[in-house]
């Protein structure tokens, strides 16, 4: 479960620091060159991985506390 979490949060810090899969200008979106709206994808993108992270930390969490319990 926490390699899941993990991969959900560093997923978007790869995407973004490997300038070289996305340094280019085409293909154009709208007009927008594919550098800008890659990058405006994964505002979008990290906003959803971080919220599955978090959902995935919430389920382990309570998972443990009830464990603990018994």
């Amino acid at each position: 479960m926490r390699v899941v979490i993990a991969l959900c949060l560093v997923a978007p810090f790869v995407a973004l620091l490997w300038v070289g899969s996305y340094a280019k200008a085409e293909p154009v979106f709208i007009g927008i060159p594919f550098f800008y709206w890659y990058q405006m994808a994964w505002v979008v993108v990290s906003t959803g991985l971080t919220m599955i992270a978090y959902q995935l930390w919430q389920r382990d969490q309570r998972g443990r506390a009830g464990g603990a319990s018994r």
